[in-house]
């Protein structure tokens, strides 16, 4: 069997964001890049999948600019066997994304997707749902485990009510939670063999598929600044602050 991963070119998360001055959008210049966490679980697991003999192929896949290869390097030096960077400037929407990586599990032919649950810079948390609906295959997301037993796969979900447990036939989608994993890091040797594994080169035109944004930034601009809280000497004091603010006590 073969997993596919898509992994994703994000800023790093130990870093704060910064606003460009005219206020249309996030100001990308010298900011340290890495993987989005939520990916790097996925390949995580992915490689712990083929290293139980459940898989014989981990192929990561990256929507992004050329150094975005940067990104699969770093999971094919975690353990990946070999890459693919479609190629594009442009800010691709998460139904584009589905769309192209739909198109390379028809090329690919995966019997599991794994992927990251939600991108850290949109948070949009959709393109799973969506590669699953557009593949018509059964998708298993939240995931903090993940079981295969033949031709299906067993994902313990985290929902609001505790832990969901769903069966699905592969092939599958499945996104994961950070308690699913602790990626490892990678080593000077696997790093220095990652530079020379496979790693093609494509672009949207060549899936047909279009890019073009369905959604209109209209203005960036950093959350207010939290007020100062106050101290109150009793209850009755609280209530009557409260009135003032117009809160229900």
């Amino acid at each position: 069997m073969k997993i596919l991963v898509p992994v994703k070119r994000v800023i790093d998360y130990n870093v704060k964001p910064r606003i460009k001055a005219d206020g249309s959008g996030i100001d990308l210049a010298n900011v340290k890049m890495s993987m989005n966490p939520f990916d790097e679980i996925a390949v995580e697991e992915a490689i712990r999948l083929a290293e139980a003999g459940a898989a014989e192929e981990v192929v990561v896949v990256s929507i992004g600019p050329a150094k975005a290869q940067e990104t699969l390097r770093t999971a094919m030096a975690m353990g990946a066997d070999r890459g693919i960077l479609v190629e594009t400037d442009d800010e691709v929407e998460p139904l584009a994304v589905a769309k192209i990586l739909k198109a390379v599990v028809e090329e690919e032919g995966p019997g599991l997707v794994v992927m990251g649950k939600q991108a850290i810079d949109d948070d949009s948390n959709q393109t799973g749902q969506m590669l699953a609906a557009l593949w018509g295959r059964p998708q298993g997301t939240f995931a903090s485990k993940v079981e295969i037993d033949g031709d299906s796969v067993s994902v313990t979900r985290e929902v609001d009510a505790g832990l969901e447990t769903v069966k699905l036939s592969m092939p599958a989608v499945i996104t994961t939670d950070l308690r699913l994993n602790e990626p490892r890091y990678a080593s000077l040797p696997n790093i220095m063999k990652a530079k020379s594994k496979p790693l093609a080169t494509k672009a949207p035109a060549d899936y047909g598929v279009d890019t073009a944004p369905r959604l209109k930034l209209l203005k960036v601009e950093e959350p207010p600044v939290r007020q100062a809280g106050i101290k109150v000497g009793s209850v009755d004091e609280l209530v009557t602050k409260l009135k003032e603010l117009g809160i229900s006590a």
